[in-house]
């Protein structure tokens, strides 16, 4: 069996909240009825199942989400990784993640070290024996990097003591001496766990250039986004104005880092602002902070190399995206999306585009093409081919994430109004005849978060009503035959209810 995960951001505390070890309990508990459901075969008999690779599919350890980074004008990702400074930086805020998170990754740990994982023996006439004592189910750890871990793929000796106290606390497969795989083809054991269930797996950030600049022992510009943006602008407005805006506000800038995608978050705090904040005054003042940082942010050599003539520059449509003082009067936030998803080469949110370009697919090898990156969870069936008798269903994944998510409502986007929700998903790829024959299964878990009393009282008078304007009578919206028919009906008749 074959689990994967992605999209933990286990951070240092500095900069936002952290993933809750609740959250490592219930996973912990869920792998073991996996393994028990897997133990089942297609004929119908019960055999226990030899091992279980999990695979920890990127921003696990979120090393560019710390304030660490602002300490020094002189250390940042996009500076010199291989320099003593950086090393000692890096090294610093992963070993306060592992501290911050010693719990959580106490129970992955267990998973491969202590074998929590059990399931009962099997009888010779293939029932499990549940009288008898469990046995323990193998469980191997591999840790893939992504955009906001690929510190963990810089090759060396500085590194491979870092990448020692990570396997350590993990409980990880990988070799500490070699750096953590970006691609599957770069750990042979991974590859061949990939291949045994017709997976091909990536991060995705592959397929965002704000996140990738084609060499993944690079930084890119999305960490200057974070480090310079994000996680300065909750600290400044705090520094400058906390006398001065309400408490709602600035609980609700605790959340900024929640947003998705994150270059709505403008929008975001302009929704906050308007619903939180009554004085317009300081409600500009909030704004000509966050324009003053993105100033600043455009001003970085980094990010200024990256500024050219072409019509399609990223520069010029970060700053298109993220200042206030360029926002368009209408569309605002569906002007973004647009062009974040015509850099990232897909005409909506959803990389199953790429997923269709992946060698693996166009070749048939993988059945399953999975990602992570988005934070949106999601199975989109890809192509079924038919030869000699066989068929094969190709479908592509997304992990989803294990974090709070804010993202917007879709009926007035005007209103920049948005809803969050604590997420928790997961991918489960069975071989052979795992689960009774069964390729797959998805988990994804929503819990609904309702902000502090504090923060639900809106300021502004918001919308009076929803259907304001819209005078066809609900009959007319809802002439069908009821969803579910109840079984009495006879052919020809139909029920006068609605649904």
């Amino acid at each position: 069996m074959l689990v994967l995960i992605s999209d933990l951001h286990l951070t240092d505390g500095s900069s936002s909240e952290t993933t809750s070890p609740g959250a490592l309990y219930v996973f912990a508990h869920r792998l073991q009825e996996l393994a028990e459901a897997a133990s089942w075969r297609a004929d119908g008999s019960y055999r226990p199942i030899e091992r279980i690779d999990l695979v920890l599919l990127g921003d696990i350890l979120d090393v560019i989400r710390s304030t660490w980074w602002s300490a020094s004008a002189s250390v940042r990702p996009w500076g010199n990784p291989h320099c003593p400074e950086f090393v000692d930086q890096a090294s610093r805020i992963t070993s306060d993640i592992l501290k911050n998170n010693e719990e959580s990754l106490a129970v992955l740990r267990s998973l491969a070290v202590e074998q929590t994982v059990s399931v009962p023996p099997g009888l010779r006439d293939g029932r499990p024996a549940h009288e008898s004592d469990r046995v323990p189910v193998p469980v191997r750890i591999f840790y893939m990097v992504g955009n906001h871990d690929w510190i963990f793929h810089l090759p060396g000796a500085k590194f491979d003591s870092l990448r020692q106290k990570v396997v350590q606390q993990m409980g990880l497969a990988n070799r500490h001496d070699r750096p953590f795989p970006h691609d599957i083809a770069e750990n042979e054991d991974l590859l061949h766990s990939m291949r045994r269930h017709k997976v091909a797996a990536r991060h995705g950030d592959l397929y965002d250039p704000l996140n990738f600049e084609g060499d993944r022992d690079s930084s890119s510009l999305g960490d200057v986004v974070v480090i310079e943006l994000v996680n300065r602008f909750a600290a400044e407005v705090q520094g400058q104005l906390a006398d001065e805006l309400p408490a709602s506000t600035l609980l609700g800038l605790r959340e900024i880092d929640n947003v998705r995608p994150s270059l709505l978050i403008p929008v975001w705090i302009d929704g906050l602002l308007e619903r939180t904040c009554a004085n317009p005054s300081i409600r500009k003042r909030v704004k000509m902070v966050w324009d003053r940082l993105v100033d600043e942010f455009l001003a970085i050599d980094f990010v200024r190399q990256r500024d050219t003539w072409s019509p399609l520059d990223t520069v010029d449509g970060l700053q298109q995206a993220l200042k206030f003082s360029r926002r368009l009067s209408v569309g605002w936030a569906s002007t973004v999306l647009g062009w974040l998803n015509s850099v990232r080469g897909s005409s909506s949110e959803s990389y199953y585009t790429h997923a269709l370009a992946e060698q693996d697919f166009r070749n048939r090898r993988a059945k399953h093409i999975v990602y992570g990156h988005t934070h949106a969870a999601e199975s989109v069936p890809l192509d079924a081919s038919y030869a000699e008798g066989f068929v094969l269903n190709q479908v592509y994944f997304n992990t989803g994430t294990w974090r709070r998510v804010h993202r917007q409502t879709q009926l007035a986007p005007g209103e920049h109004e948005f809803i969050a929700c604590d997420v928790m998903s997961y991918l489960a790829f069975y071989q052979g005849d795992e689960r009774r024959g069964r390729p797959y299964e998805t988990w994804s878990g929503t819990l609904g978060y309702n902000p502090l009393e504090v923060t639900v009282h809106r300021i502004d008078p918001g919308r009076t009503t929803h259907a304001k304007g819209q005078s066809v009578p609900a009959p007319v919206l809802h002439d069908h035959a009821p969803h579910f028919t109840p079984a009495s009906t006879k052919a020809g008749s139909s029920s006068s209810h609605r649904v």
